[in-house]
């Protein structure tokens, strides 16, 4: 095979003499594939190494890519000008040929000659090495200039490596890069000494030649080599939506791009020679955050649209593979799969999303949102829509983040549609950012102007000092304000601590903290920044132990050895400070033995920061699947389902008016170092409707899976949508899978559904979880369906309450526990005569409800964790009851 390469590769050789470019290209770069593709095969057949999966996976995409350049686009560019700087002879790099520096019609000005050169040792790790070998030294202003056949839309792209040349040092030369028109780089240094640097602008240009020019700022500048190609114009289109706020953004077709990121999303890097206009696309992989919540697409032939993407917008690989969310790898339907890059603060950018729907079967089955830097660039985005009802067509959509809301760091999300009966995934194929300049404006973050902008700094400077005056005037008024509103208002932010003594407002504690007067003269824990920094060892990613829509969890470990659940939400985000608010004023008048303790929070530099209890052994869920954490036994899971049941009950009637939690799910379930269980996240939480009234009427929020079918079409909110969902939670528990798994079988897909199916025909039996199916006695499963199926009712009347649903499951629990000689008691309505302490069952209730009752005084140990119906359901079922 190698020899028969080999032939054909000397054949090529020749045939460059006598046939086109083109052809030459097209036949090397199968050439290429062919190699690989022997390759990969021979490594798929071995016994050892790669596994046959990864191998197959991989043999797809370079078929995919094989496939491709057979059939790449072709674009003959007016200009195409590739210069390799500092070289007295052309240089091939891939299938593309670089002319020697100065060759015609390129011209060079500059008032000294100095081409350097370096060793092929030092840049041969390097992509694109043979250009970084030599470079073209410049001591004074100087120039190349381009003939420029045809106007309009070019890549720049400036090629640097710094290396020592006799007494030039060009890692420490500093200098400035310009066009006519745009000021590309001011006082550039190489960032990295040991690393090459690409850049690439994308520039319209509106005349007859382009010359760029080299200035050198502390003696010296460089650069290694140089390319100016055009492309099409409506590369970029001159529209786009801006996400803060959302109006249309208009100018773009003439503005200058640096591009800052190009990213194949789910594919394998893309080199010049496999992308239609001779473009870099990286992969996703160290940009992507819990990679493990994602999953990779990959499809076959790719459709476009007339007037739509084509393949000189991006290649075919780009559109035939994705990172698509997979949503049964996490404990939250509505987690987003983001990406973050590293950008400069005060620009404005343009995020070119990149689409093709090759996950769906069908039309219409793909909803999703997208996001950029915290907001909305995208709600319930229909891919079918946008690609005329054809599944697998290449679509871009264009997003413009504005200076005024770009931080350092840049996150684009892709999240499920919160639509209902939609399921919950997303996809993205690839992305590009691009770094807007107005105005000429350098690209570079620091540069300034020179002595002509003096009199645009003088102004600057005054209009500072006046609005420095201003703003001393308003703080002076806000503070006083502030005094004024102090005395006729009360705080929202502090909140009750267990256990903690009163102290004077203000003072501080052993842990850094503030501890503030409450809405009822008590205290919270206000923790400063730097100690949650210290304690999560500054917010470290190996720390992080859940994600979810309001932002990370981490654990931490306070100065007095406390471990604690740090959970960090996203500051831009309005529904996350909502979130945030409600967690701290419900918590700070709830508390109870089976619900998470909030320790503190913190409110520093815009931050939004919750302290929780650390709950050893994690979320409910992943006791149950998609973890490595032991199963729990039918009983455990039972005292588990109890636990969360009087947390909820508590939530619903330990109080003047009822809290619906809102968001129940295993994810929302934590257990204790004992497996003692707690609800937790209130963030989604709202009060109950008032005495007069039967409902609240809201927006819809929840998880999907777990949503109240009549909440979602009503959008009238009762306790018993949280019924529902613990419903949801139950048959979770029973039968251990995801509440939503796209992977199944249809009548599959949504567990209440399914489970629903099996409890009407009375073989519930037939889906409990393998680990304990032989463990569950008749009686106990037969009560559990039971129990779950009138949580599950389709009208909220129909359910039964939370205390009605403890009552039950501490039966079933009984049910489990009792001897084989006990005759079979399967319901609560066969039992005709009670025992003499307990009258009936409505006597029973009440014990619950004055129970709960004494939970919500004001003595810090009552709690609804004692109400147990253990002792009362033992004299039910026993044989031997007093």
């Amino acid at each position: 095979m190698s020899m028969f390469l080999l032939l054909l590769s000397s054949s090529t050789a020749v045939s460059k003499d006598f046939f086109s470019l083109r052809w030459s290209y097209s036949f090397a770069c199968h050439l290429n594939i062919v190699n690989i593709l022997f390759t990969q095969v021979n490594i798929m057949m071995a016994p050892s190494g790669r596994t046959r999966p990864q191998a197959a996976t991989t043999f797809i995409l370079l078929c995919i890519l094989s496939s491709y350049c057979i059939c790449k686009a072709q674009f003959k560019p007016a200009d195409s000008y590739l210069v390799d700087c500092g070289s007295s002879k052309s240089t091939t790099v891939g299938q593309r040929t670089f002319a020697s520096d100065g060759a015609s019609p390129v011209k060079v000005s500059t008032s000294q000659e100095i081409l350097a050169g370096t060793s092929a040792n030092g840049v041969a790790s390097f992509d694109n090495s043979a250009l970084y070998q030599t470079a073209r030294i410049f001591t004074s202003p100087s120039s190349y200039t381009f003939p420029i056949q045809k106007q309009g839309r070019h890549f720049v792209r400036l090629y640097f490596f710094p290396f020592t040349y006799q007494s030039y040092d060009l890692s420490l030369a500093k200098f400035t890069v310009s066009t006519q028109d745009v000021l590309l780089l001011s006082d550039f240094q190489q960032p990295d000494k040991t690393a090459p640097l690409f850049k690439e602008y994308s520039l319209n240009i509106t005349r007859d030649t382009l010359i760029i020019s080299f200035k050198p700022s502390n003696g010296i500048a460089f650069i290694n080599a140089i390319e100016v190609v055009s492309v099409p114009d409506d590369l970029i289109v001159d529209n786009a939506q801006m996400v803060n706020p959302m109006q249309q953004y208009s100018g773009l077709s003439t503005q200058p791009l640096e591009t800052v990121y190009r990213v194949n999303m789910g594919g394998p890097k893309v080199t010049p020679d496999n992308d239609t206009l001779s473009r870099t696309w990286v992969t996703d992989k160290k940009y992507l955050l819990n990679p493990t919540m994602t999953k990779q697409a990959i499809g076959k032939d790719v459709n476009y649209k007339k007037g739509g993407a084509t393949q000189l917008t991006a290649p075919d690989i780009v559109y035939s593979t994705a990172t698509e969310l997979a949503a049964s790898n996490t404990s939250n339907a509505l987690f987003n799969m983001t990406w973050q890059f590293d950008v400069d603060a005060g620009f404005s950018y343009l995020i070119r999303f990149h689409f093709c729907d090759i996950v769906s079967k069908a039309l219409n089955q793909l909803y999703f949102n997208a996001y950029v830097g915290g907001f909305s660039a995208q709600n319930n985005l229909d891919l079918s829509v946008l690609s005329d009802n054809q599944l697998a067509t290449a679509i871009y959509i264009d997003v413009v983040l504005s200076s005024n809301d770009a931080s350092s760091k840049l996150g684009i999300s892709i999240g499920p549609s919160t639509l209902n009966n939609v399921l919950p995934d997303g996809i993205l194929n690839g992305l590009e950012v691009m770094k807007i300049s107005t105005g000429g404006s350098a690209f570079t973050v620091g540069s300034g102007g020179g002595k002509k902008n003096l009199a645009v700094i003088l102004g600057a400077v005054l209009a500072a000092v006046g609005l420095l005056i201003i703003v001393v005037v308003l703080i002076l008024f806000c503070r006083k304000k502030k005094t004024l509103e102090k005395q006729h208002s009360k705080t929202w932010m502090p909140f009750s601590i267990n256990g903690l003594t009163s102290l004077s407002t203000g003072s501080r504690t052993s842990y850094g903290t503030t501890l503030t007067s409450g809405l009822n003269g008590s205290y919270g824990y206000r923790f400063a920044f730097s100690v949650l920094q210290e304690a999560t060892n500054n917010f470290d990613e190996n720390w992080v132990i859940g994600v979810g829509g309001f932002g990370k969890v981490y654990k931490g470990v306070l100065r007095d050895e406390t471990k604690v659940a740090v959970k960090r939400g996203n500051p831009k985000s309005q529904q996350g400070l909502n979130e945030f608010r409600t967690e701290i004023e419900l918590l700070s008048r709830l508390r109870h033995r089976h619900l998470v303790s909030l320790i503190g929070y913190c409110d520093e530099r815009n931050e939004m920061i919750l302290v929780y209890e650390y709950m050893e052994k994690g979320t409910l869920k992943s006791h149950l699947y998609g973890s490595d954490n032991p199963s729990l036994n039918w009983k455990q899971r039972l005292e588990v389902c109890i636990g969360a049941a009087r947390g909820l009950h508590y939530l619903h009637t330990g109080s003047a008016k009822a809290i619906i939690h809102r968001d129940v799910k295993s994810a929302n379930i934590l257990l204790d170092e004992n497996l003692l269980a707690k609800v937790a996240d209130f963030g989604l939480s709202k009060t109950g409707p008032e005495l007069d009234q039967t409902h609240v009427s809201t927006a819809v929020k929840g998880s999907f899976g777990y949503l109240d079918p009549e909440y979602f079409r009503r959008q009238q909110l009762t306790e018993k949508s949280d019924v529902y969902s613990f419903g949801v939670v139950l048959l979770e528990v029973l039968c251990a899978r995801p509440v939503i798994d796209p992977t199944l079988p249809r009548e599959m897909v949504n567990l209440a559904e399914w489970g629903m199916k099996w409890q009407k025909r009375g073989e519930l039996h037939q889906i409990v979880d393998q680990r304990i199916s032989g463990t569950i006695r008749p009686d106990s499963l037969r009560k559990f369906g039971e129990t779950v199926e009138k949580c599950l009712a389709d009208y909220g009347v129909e359910r039964p309450s939370m205390g009605d649903v403890l009552w039950n499951l501490e039966y079933v629990l009984q049910l489990q526990d009792v001897d084989s000689t006990v005759s079979d008691v399967n319901s609560m309505n066969r039992i005709v005569e009670l025992p003499s302490q307990v009258q009936n069952v409505g006597a029973l209730e009440s014990i619950s409800v004055t129970m709960a009752e004494a939970g919500a005084s004001n003595e810090p140990d009552h709690d609804l964790s004692d109400v147990s119906m253990s002792r009362v359901f033992s004299q039910l079922i026993k044989a031997e009851g007093r």
